[in-house]
């Protein structure tokens, strides 16, 4: 099944029963109108022997109760014919009215066109995360994203969590994360990265190896919540595991050795607090840092603080001279303005 047959499906399984019933009154309705014209074109070259054209023309204009005026003087079998059309299609009229209104009326208290309008949100979006439970652990991660100019897409389960997330304005997707419907629906192959922070280890590898297996390019960050959990993450092909305990800890226990080291990192991490800031940038084939030396960025008001080596680990505090190679990610510190412009293009 294709990406957009999938998406359709799971929207006609959304779409609820009194939407699709009103949609197929209205096919009765036309079927009905249908056969009212065909059978009274019928009638009138059979009563009047009138031409199929002239027939087709009487029955039209009393369906419709325009009443112009009869095409041929008619016999008392023909104005007989004729009140049962127009009382015909007097029936027709109001059950259209009747049909329309039925279905407008289910459209607004179904929530169709809410999700209508959702999934158009969503197609939209390109480059987006793709977040995987809206609890505790999940809103602060969206709304960081969010902090962070990045757009967000949240799938969860539970309507309770669906509705606060719709509240405070991202895009949701009603669905089970590890089923590869859902995830089309949230565009994960337009994605930039999926986020997974469900409350089940079983399931954050499930959605992960769903992921991986329609974008590979996905940057994937799981959450791990039992212990040993890290080690099935990472196989099932996340590029970062946290466990919120783990971190918790080492938070605490920072914050006991280096309260300060520890406040300043987080403020110089958080939106704005500081005028300096820190960021991680990589370096691409004709951008101004690649093939700029070390030091030639700090006179840019960008200060090198390490350089992730492709092998693993880092250099810290690299000299003046060091030369950036096209393909290394640095992280650097600088005033917020500058590494705001660096973001948008270095």
């Amino acid at each position: 099944m294709t990406d957009h047959a999938e998406s359709a499906a799971l929207l006609r399984r959304r779409t609820p029963l009194g939407a699709r019933f009103g949609t197929s009154h209205i096919r009765l309705w036309l079927v009905l109108v249908a056969a009212a014209v065909a059978v009274g074109t019928l009638g009138y070259v059979a009563i009047e022997g009138w031409s199929p054209f002239d027939a087709l023309y009487m029955t039209v204009i009393t369906v419709t109760t325009v009443g112009f005026g009869e095409v041929h003087p008619l016999s008392a079998a023909g104005r007989t014919w004729t009140m049962l059309v127009a009382a015909g299609g007097v029936g027709l009229l109001f059950g259209f009215v009747g049909v329309v209104a039925e279905s407008l009326f289910t459209a607004a208290t179904s929530g169709e066109r809410e999700a209508r309008r959702m999934a158009r949100r969503v197609e939209a979006l390109r480059g987006h995360f793709v977040l995987c439970g809206y609890g505790r652990v999940g809103s602060t991660v969206a709304h960081e994203l969010r902090h962070d100019g990045e757009a967000v897409v949240v799938i969860d389960v539970l309507p309770e969590s669906l509705d606060r997330a719709r509240a405070e304005g991202f895009p949701v997707v009603a669905g089970d994360a590890t089923d590869d419907a859902t995830l089309h629906a949230a565009g994960i192959e337009r994605a930039r990265g999926l986020i997974t922070t469900v409350d089940s280890d079983a399931n954050n590898v499930y959605v992960i190896l769903s992921a991986r297996a329609i974008n590979p390019d996905l940057f994937v960050v799981g959450r791990a919540n039992a212990a040993g959990a890290e080690a099935k993450l990472m196989q099932a092909g996340a590029d970062r595991v946290v466990s919120p305990y783990t971190m918790a800890g080492r938070r605490i226990a920072g914050l006991a050795l280096r309260p300060r080291v520890v406040e300043y990192i987080d403020a110089a991490l958080s939106h704005g607090e500081l005028a300096f800031s820190l960021e991680e940038v990589t370096a691409r084939e004709g951008d101004s840092i690649a093939g700029s030396t070390v030091g030639e960025l700090r006179d840019r008001g960008i200060f090198t603080l390490a350089i992730v080596r492709e092998a693993g680990g880092y250099a810290a505090n690299p000299a003046p001279e060091r030369r950036i190679v096209a393909g290394e990610t640095l992280i650097v510190s600088g005033s917020a303005a500058t590494l705001a412009a660096l973001r948008g293009g270095a």
